[in-house]
């Protein structure tokens, strides 16, 4: 029998494949640090600890770990503060569906309800961003709460948070642990009658659109063959988008503000539109009037977002499956090809825009530094975005191709992302390439985890698109009508912040110095940093601009005018008009 109930929770983990936690040690969760301790870590298999600085980034490291790989993942807190740093990363991880255990540890249990130093009741706080949380009571108790708790992440796909207070953590353990088993994902089989509803739709329709999200993964191939059959092209979202738009001959890309190519056209100009494993927020880059179907695994989702007149509940593999047989080929393939060349023309003179013209122009054109990017990074590197700009550059222009991955908080939206993200990913895949695609607003904000990369001597790649401004927070201020305020920060070498911390570095600020610097940070044997001054001008322009977003970019400007912005105003003309889409 485990020596004492920390001891018995961290053997139960070492048991479930669990090899690392992330965390920050203190007080209450001194026990639980002890027993990783004597584990004497995984190359003697047992648990390593993973000091990183603020409990925020070990959620964040630990939902990586657990995108990647699919494997429970674990992060902790001491009482109090320490386990509510952790919530940002676990709601993260929690939209992700990722499978995080965190162990929030708690004040001694008798001064629980006493209004005792540091109390909080995790419990209730984390109950909104997990699947399961609840407080271990007794010793007694631990065994099967911690078994309830990494059987729930891992079953339903998301964060289990068990409170452990300190006193309970060190005293005797008691029963026995159960042994953790885990079946093979079943198959949700979709209605017949839905199935048919289904075909019968795509066929009565003369256009049919198609726009894949993450859920549309399993069904790839299904989709792929679907489209060809019925002359449909194929849209994505964000986090569909690694998934979904390599080798895709029918891909035409993006919509939303992030967006890209013609997948806006492709939806609005349908007779049926089929929303396929996709949760898609913006309703109003739905289209209104068109027949829209819907294929989820989830049947709470579906119908959430805009009117669906014929909803599927299953697996997009199933449903495609059995859809296929059903639906009569199309012969008339104009609005497909109609939409290729569309989405052609827009990469070409959108997305493309920066990219050929502006190589020698300074300040550093975002776009081009991330083609650049795209070009010098690894065929199978593990690509993490911070939330604004860096996911627009990232999301038009890097490419996936079947063995490369993308993390974002693509869900939440969180700032300060990409960097914690990159540490857990690189824990988790010790031997690819991890780029850390930073904003300067978010590799500030948790600017201590270059700490935990340099003490630790990971390779992470961290590129800065460093340009002295909150970037999509500018472009929402603009699009309101709202002269930016409040957006810009002193300039800063990251380049010498991270020199000073003994991680290798560059500095840029002309763009023939860009690839250059990638690839000796690339090819250094350890963290590098590569700090890419960007022009603080370059918003993210979408394909389609509604009259609102030209009425209030027009009233944002003026008002800059008027109060004497007319040189940020210029500049901000110069550097975007040539990517305004036109027809």
């Amino acid at each position: 029998m485990a020596r004492s109930v920390a001891d018995q929770l961290v053997g139960q983990l070492v048991a479930a494949g669990v090899r690392r936690i992330y965390g920050i040690v203190g007080d209450s969760l001194n026990p639980v640090v002890d027993a990783v301790r004597r584990t004497g870590g995984s190359a003697a298999g047992g648990i390593d600890w993973v000091h990183v600085r603020h409990e925020e980034a070990a959620a964040f490291a630990a939902a990586a770990e657990a995108q990647i790989t699919g494997r429970l993942a674990v992060c902790a807190g001491s009482c109090g503060p320490g386990n509510l740093h952790l919530i940002n990363g676990l709601y993260d991880a929690q939209r992700s569906g990722a499978p995080v255990l965190a162990i929030a540890s708690q004040i001694p249990s008798v001064e629980i309800g006493s209004g005792y130093f540091q109390e909080t009741h995790p419990d209730r706080l984390f109950a909104e961003s997990s699947v399961y949380s609840e407080v271990i009571g007794t010793p007694a108790q631990s065994p099967r709460m911690v078994h309830a708790a990494m059987t729930q992440a891992l079953a339903r796909g998301g964060v289990a948070v068990v409170t452990l207070p300190g006193d309970i953590a060190a005293e005797p353990a008691q029963g026995s642990a159960p042994r953790l088993v885990t079946a093979h994902p079943a198959t949700l089989v979709p209605a017949e009658a839905d199935v048919r509803a289904l075909a019968e739709a795509i066929d009565d329709a003369e256009k049919v659109a198609l726009f894949a999200g993450a859920g549309a993964r399993g069904g790839r191939e299904q989709l792929l063959a679907l489209a060809e059959k019925i002359g449909a092209p194929i849209g994505h979202t964000l986090r569909g988008k690694e998934w979904i738009q390599h080798d895709n001959p029918y891909d035409v890309g993006m919509t939303g503000l992030l967006g890209y190519g013609a997948a806006h056209a492709g939806m609005h100009g349908a007779d049926l539109l089929v929303l396929v494993g996709t949760d898609f927020p913006y309703e109003q880059f739905l289209p209104d009037g068109v027949r829209t179907a819907q294929i989820d695994i989830a049947a709470e989702r579906i119908g959430r977002r805009t009117q669906v007149d014929v909803p599927v509940h299953g697996d997009v593999g199933a449903v495609l499956d059995r859809v296929l047989p059903l639906v009569r080929a199309k012969t008339d393939r104009r609005f497909l090809d109609g939409m290729l060349a569309k989405h052609d023309d827009l990469m070409n003179k959108v997305v493309g825009a920066y990219t050929d013209p502006v190589g020698q122009r300074t300040p550093i054109h975002p776009e081009y530094a991330a083609s650049i990017l795209d070009d010098v990074a690894a065929q199978d590197a593990i690509f993490t975005a911070d939330t604004g700009m860096c996911n627009v550059w990232s999301a038009r222009y890097l490419n996936p191709n079947g063995a490369r991955r993308m993390l974002a908080s693509a869900v939440h939206g969180s700032m300060a992302n990409a960097l914690p993200h990159a540490i857990g990913a690189q824990f988790a895949c010790p031997g690819r390439q991890v780029v850390s695609v930073s904003g300067d607003g978010g590799l500030s904000m948790l600017l201590g985890e270059l700490v935990t990369v340099a003490m630790y001597k990971l390779p992470v790649k961290i590129v800065v698109f460093n340009n002295s401004t909150l970037g999509m927070v500018k472009l929402e201020m603009l699009v309101d009508g709202l002269p930016d305020f409040g957006v810009d920060v002193p300039p800063v070498d990251y380049a010498a912040v991270a020199a000073a911390l003994g991680v290798y570095s560059r500095r840029v600020e002309r763009p023939e110095d860009i690839e250059s610097a990638l690839r000796a940070g690339f090819d250094h044997d350890g963290p590098a940093l590569i700090d890419l001054v960007t022009d603080p001008a370059a918003l993210s322009i979408p394909p389609t601009i509604t009259g609102g977003q030209v009425r209030g970019f027009a009233l944002a400007v003026s008002k800059m005018v008027m109060n004497g912005g007319v040189g940020e105003a210029m500049k901000m003309a110069k550097t975007n008009l040539r990517n305004v889409p036109r027809p």
